[in-house]
């Protein structure tokens, strides 16, 4: 029996203490192995049991956004700018870069490491100029800045992990977009790595299947068997990520009071 995101971090195969992966899909899901220690957030993030494994726990840290490929589905049913959402990173890479548009997408209320239901979602920076194309580019941004919120949590809670989360593990639909994925980790300041297996779901609950059956190896003859599909690198100046990131704290403690 695996939980969902559990099994998505064994279908990533993130064995080693500080692997983390993430999954996108109407909202984001965030797992960090913290190998055998049950680590206590400072930040209401959730202390839960990774995989048990030959009678070994292991522990991790798990975060959850509410909102992340719900952002792009509003685009495209409520305000009808496109009519597929694969369309969104094709906006979005037009977007006018003089315009600093900020979503705050908390539609049903901000998740981790906020917890916050009764706070709805604002748009910052809006010009007459704004148009679907900076609307698509703040949509998925808002998505990586909550990621970037998520890992920097993780970071505090389990220090020992602050030198080794510089290598981000992506699925979920929203994984397919090569402009999100970039710009993902243009704002993390970290590798993100797509696999070729994106239904990592699905594979976890197989291979925990497996390896009780004695058809699949121990993980970490399993582990040599995950395949990276494109490696995301950062491109941006720090600088112009230290201003997003700083803009998107701004509109969060806007909401937050």
């Amino acid at each position: 029996m695996a939980g969902d995101q559990q099994a998505a971090l064994i279908g990533q195969a993130c064995f080693a203490p500080g692997m983390v992966k993430s999954t996108y899909g109407t909202g984001c899901f965030i797992v960090l192995n913290t190998g055998s220690t049950a680590v206590a957030s400072n930040n209401r993030l959730l202390t839960t049991v990774a995989y048990q494994l030959g009678g070994v726990r292991s522990y991790a840290l798990e975060g959850s956004v509410f909102v992340a490929g719900a952002a792009v589905q509003w685009l495209r049913d409520g305000l009808k700018i496109m009519s597929t959402a694969e369309q969104s990173g094709g906006l979005a890479q037009a977007a006018d870069a003089s315009q600093d548009v900020v979503l705050v997408p908390a539609f049903v209320g901000l998740g981790a490491p906020h917890w916050r239901p009764d706070v709805r979602g604002a748009l910052f920076g809006l010009t007459r100029a704004t148009g679907p194309r900076e609307l698509a580019r703040a949509a998925l941004e808002s998505v990586c800045f909550q990621t970037a919120d998520l890992l920097a949590a993780m970071k505090d809670d389990w220090r020992d992990s602050a030198s080794r989360l510089n290598t981000l593990r992506v699925d979920g639909g929203m994984a397919v977009s090569d402009w999100t994925m970039q710009r993902l980790a243009d704002i993390l300041g970290a590798t993100v790595d797509r696999p070729q297996i994106k239904e990592t779901t699905a594979l976890g609950a197989a291979y925990l299947a497996g390896l009780h059956a004695g058809f699949f190896p121990e993980p970490d003859r399993f582990h040599n068997h995950w395949r990276l599909e494109r490696r995301f690198e950062p491109r941006m100046d720090a600088d112009e990520r230290a201003r997003k990131l700083a803009d998107w704290s701004a509109a969060v403690r806007r909401l937050l009071s």
